[in-house]
């Protein structure tokens, strides 16, 4: 994204101006995804500060990572999990144990042909989806990230993403009949 590249040569020099508008572009995103995790409106924003605090750390190297917004929403989930780990009482938790992975419903050009009944069915059969199915389908079809991405960000095979996603939309197909 040519916008991403102009605001990444700047922030490497420490621009603090190109550092704000690129957190500006990604912040609702991002703050979104650590929601739907943690479901803390105030540790979502806490989440999301600390997640632009790495890039910042991490500015004179920036122009190494090969997606900036990947690289945000991987060291986002991690400090959401590490924020569930830090609040649980178990000290285990992996994000396949969440079961309250949910989403805010998508405003699209299509949204007006699609009725409020079919909505609710769309969204019941999103809720209904294991939470790694949740979290490839939110990743694939809401933030359109490539699926080699999403493989490499998760740790799994592309092949996998494609299950989750042949899975989710299968179940999603039988709520709309």
């Amino acid at each position: 994204m040519a916008i991403e590249k102009a605001y990444i040569t700047e922030i490497k020099k420490g621009n603090e101006l190109a550092f704000k508008n690129l957190m500006n572009f990604y912040s609702s995103d991002l703050f979104y995804y650590a929601f739907s995790i943690v479901h803390s409106k105030e540790a979502s924003e806490e989440i999301v500060s600390d997640a632009f605090f790495e890039l910042w750390k991490k500015r004179k190297s920036i122009d190494e990572l090969k997606n900036l917004k990947t690289w945000l929403l991987v060291v986002t989930q991690n400090k959401a999990i590490s924020y569930l780990r830090k609040e649980s009482k178990n000290n285990f938790l992996s994000i396949d144990d969440l079961d309250d992975f949910l989403f805010d419903p998508i405003q699209s050009p299509d949204y007006e042909m699609i009725n409020k009944e079919e909505l609710d069915n769309i969204n019941k059969a999103i809720e209904k989806l294991p939470p790694r199915c949740k979290q490839v389908f939110f990743l694939a079809k809401i933030e359109l990230l490539p699926y080699k991405e999403i493989a490499d960000m998760l740790g799994i095979s592309v092949k996998t993403i494609n299950n989750h996603i042949a899975y989710a939309l299968e179940i999603i197909a039988k709520a709309m009949k």
